[in-house]
């Protein structure tokens, strides 16, 4: 018997998207812990921007999307890192020299071909029921590589989300993992580029992690909060945005908007709200991952 919740599995258009929707959703989750609280969520922002002009780049020279975009991503997230550490330049200032510049090339590039408007439009906007088996692919890839450098190098990432200067004294090698999180960074939004569009890619970074460090105090348990929370509100973004034949894009994130508004109001009345902008790695924690590493 057919019914409002299978009533689209009718359709494999929608099947991809909602397959789609949940891996991104999780994705975006999982590594948006890290970004917020190493405070990088404008880097999340400009990046998105970045790997549309990669995008472009590609698209005009006849390069795989994925390759294309993938690599301009990874090398504007290296050169943004290494203009960062120069003292005389801001980090906010390196990123937004970066990602605009970036972002200026495809739009120069799509004013003189004049070839790319309905593919602009997906990249910015994004096209979850537009999501093809090459996508998913991708996405599930991605999700992968990204769930498997996360759990191989736990305890380097708590030391450079927390104490940076603290971990190459622990014999962390802050370049190799430095870099590795850019890659990371550049293939998550290269993954979801055509799933929420440049524009709101950056919004599925940052409400996730942000709704969960609400919840709890715990690193481990923010991240698998943060994973479930962008994954459900995938699943259940595409479904409301297919009953209100609105963007599922914008869907997803309005409902993340929404859940993160409801626990902001909850935690804050019941006086329970951690002061998550401040507040530093526990003690033990951080013991722990520096007798791990030896």
């Amino acid at each position: 018997m057919m019914g409002p919740l299978t009533d689209p599995l009718a359709y494999e258009f929608f099947r991809q998207g909602l397959a789609a929707s949940l891996l991104v959703g999780a994705l975006c989750g999982m590594l948006g812990v890290y970004i917020v609280l190493r405070r990088m969520s404008y880097i999340g922002h400009g990046l998105s921007h970045a790997v549309f002009g990669g995008a472009v780049v590609a698209y005009v020279a006849s390069i795989d999307f994925y390759v294309g975009a993938g690599l301009w991503g990874f090398f504007s997230a290296l050169l943004i890192n290494a203009a960062a550490r120069r003292r005389r330049i801001a980090a906010d200032a390196a990123i937004g020299i970066v990602t605009t510049a970036s972002f200026a090339v495809g739009v120069a590039l799509i004013s003189k071909t004049r070839s790319f408007t309905r593919d602009f439009e997906a990249a910015l906007f994004g096209n979850i029921l537009g999501v093809t088996p090459t996508d998913l692919a991708v996405v599930a890839s991605v999700t992968l590589a990204v769930g498997a450098f996360i759990v191989l190098f736990y305890k380097r990432l708590l030391f450079m989300t927390f104490d940076p200067e603290v971990a190459p004294i622990y014999g962390v090698n802050v370049g190799v993992v430095d870099s590795l999180f850019a890659l990371a960074m550049a293939a998550t939004i290269v993954a979801s580029i055509n799933v929420v569009g440049v524009t709101l890619i950056a919004a599925t970074l940052v409400i996730p992690a942000t709704t969960a460090r609400l919840l709890t105090d715990s690193f481990a348990r923010m991240v698998v909060l943060s994973t479930l929370i962008g994954a459900s509100a995938g699943v259940v973004g595409i479904y409301l945005s297919y009953w209100l034949d609105v963007s599922s894009g914008a869907t997803i994130v309005l409902l993340e908007a929404a859940v993160f508004t409801v626990v902001f109001l909850a935690t804050a009345i019941s006086r329970r709200r951690p002061d998550w902008t401040d507040r530093p790695l526990p003690a033990l924690a951080r013991d722990r991952a520096a007798d791990d590493l030896g």
